[in-house]
């Protein structure tokens, strides 16, 4: 079984899994990347009670020196950024230069949390009342649950594990099976930094198996916060059943994301914005641009422009210099060929739909498209509001246009599908900009910028059917992995009574100038 990847628990190898799956090239999908051995929901609350038993010795070690294991990490990722970004491009397709940036994000994700563990302030408030102190601290929460996608398969992962450890916690992680390989390394360079057997765990297992695993790590009182990374559908069944035990769960879900192109807009600036929002990572990030917004004095002159780019743009061999590789997985290109399926009659279609073959080739495909699960980048003008490509995350390589007015329309048309994760506009004027940033859902917007791309240290999230509101990155995750502990410290010899024993300064209300 030493050839198979395998679930680890306080720091050993489960054996015997239930089955194996295995991992393959998106690319080339002959080349198989590795064997995974899945695991049943016991496993996933043998790691819980393996990261309950070490939280509080993890927790005992003071925060600057826990930030000295983060340091280590950012060393140990900036050492193999370049072995970590091929595998990342061999087990999910992503371009290279992508999965360099990807692993690029973790160690600035390190960067900024080493030194978060000499700050984790907390205030000195003052009291009421005389000869007593007032304190605030921030405490870990407890061991953690981490379950994320595989599109970003150790950038998002470090947005959770990164400040989780950092702060008091362990973890239980749960990659996605079909980046497990690449999972798998993430895990080796955290386990060579310094971090002690138990504090980090990793669970292989299919859908079923770790919600039942974590339904009864919840209902033992193994798990006290869950990170969740996915779809729409999971997460609202990942927040039903956190909310059976009054936790709250940090949701990073799907997103529909808008872009606004005004009347004054920079139109090729806003092309090259599109292009890289629409088609980078094939479509598959949660904030992939769903559809362009464009005011009907230049909706001509943008689909023009942007057809052209699309149509010119490299695509194929990951490992070479293209805009876009394949689709992730099987499972993704059938979820897809779904989303195409709702390409109607009155849609206008600009290039070509469905897989990339021979019998349907694309000029300058870059390598062998019969090898992998590659698509054509398809544009679909004309989406009327109440469209099934309109409402719905499409998860591929294909972006809608519609037209609008006035800006409140272009507004209330980017929050219609109800998810508020990402949105962009292109205007130069400063006041679309605000009005358009006050009046939009997402949690994020981008002005002359494209949807997609992150910062360490900037709150990334969304809001109705893109998450609960919760952030991740910068100090705002802080609170997804702390609880807030007020003290009160009373050294007057007596007992004071808050609200009730405090002095009152008379005044006299009735003065007034002569």
């Amino acid at each position: 079984m030493s050839s198979v990847i395998l679930s680890v628990v306080a720091g050993e190898r489960v054996q015997n899994p239930l089955r194996t799956t295995p991992s393959t090239n998106p690319a080339n999908t002959a080349d198989l990347v590795g064997e995974i051995g899945l695991a049943g929901p016991e496993v996933f609350v043998a790691a819980a009670e393996a990261a309950r038993e070490a939280q509080t010795g993890w927790a005992a070690l003071p925060a600057p020196q826990r930030g000295q294991v983060i340091a280590n990490v950012g060393r140990l990722m900036t050492a193999n950024k370049s072995r970590l970004a091929a595998l990342v491009t061999r087990e999910i397709g992503k371009p290279l230069a992508e999965a360099l940036g990807e692993v690029q994000e973790i160690i600035d994700t390190c960067d900024f949390f080493l030194g978060e563990g000499r700050r984790l302030y907390g205030q000195t408030v003052p009291s009421e009342m005389p000869d007593k102190q007032l304190f605030t601290f921030r405490r870990p929460v407890g061991a953690v649950a981490v379950i994320s996608a595989g599109n970003f398969p150790v950038a998002v992962p470090s947005w959770y594990i990164v400040p989780a450890l950092l702060c008091g916690n362990t973890v239980v992680w749960k990659p996605a099976e079909y980046s497990a390989v690449v999972s798998d390394a993430f895990y080796e360079i955290f386990a060579h930094s310094g971090v002690p057997a138990g504090v980090f765990n990793v669970v292989h297992a299919d859908g079923p198996d770790t919600f039942a695993g974590l339904e009864q790590a919840l209902l033992g009182g193994l798990i006290d916060k869950v990170g969740f990374t996915g779809s729409s559908e999971v997460g609202s069944r990942i927040g039903e059943l956190c909310g059976r035990h009054l936790q709250t769960p940090c949701l990073e879900l799907g997103g529909k994301n808008p872009m606004v192109i005004t009347e004054n807009a920079d139109l090729d600036l806003a092309v090259e914005g599109a292009l890289f929002s629409g088609f980078g990572t094939a479509g598959q990030r949660c904030t992939s641009l769903g559809t362009v917004i464009v005011q009907e004095a230049v909706h001509s002159d943008f689909v023009e422009l942007f057809a052209a780019a699309v149509s010119a743009a490299k695509m194929g061999d990951p490992t070479q210099d293209v805009l876009f590789g394949p689709l992730l997985d099987e499972k993704f290109a059938a979820g897809f060929e779904k989303s195409l399926g709702w390409i109607g009659d009155h849609h206008r279609v600009l290039g070509t739909t469905g897989r990339v073959t021979p019998d349907n080739p694309r000029d300058g495909f870059v390598g062998d498209p019969a090898a992998g699960l590659f698509y054509h980048p398809t544009i679909v003008d004309g989406v009327l509001p109440d469209d099934e490509l309109f409402l719905n995350e499409t998860f591929g390589p294909v972006v809608g246009v519609t037209t609008y007015g006035d800006l409140p329309e272009a507004i209330a048309l980017g929050n219609k599908s109800g998810y508020g994760l990402s949105s962009s506009i292109y205007t130069t004027d400063p006041q679309q900009a605000f009005q358009f940033a006050q009046g939009i859902s997402a949690g994020m917007v981008s002005v002359n910028n494209s949807t997609s791309g992150a910062e360490a240290h900037l709150p990334f999230g969304g809001n109705g059917k893109s998450g609960n509101g919760s952030r991740q990155s910068g100090i705002w995750v802080l609170d997804q992995f702390t609880r807030w502990q007020s003290l009160n410290w009373d050294y007057s010899g007596k007992l004071q009574k808050a609200q009730m024993d405090t002095v009152t300064v008379e005044a006299d209300f009735g003065f007034l100038l002569p």
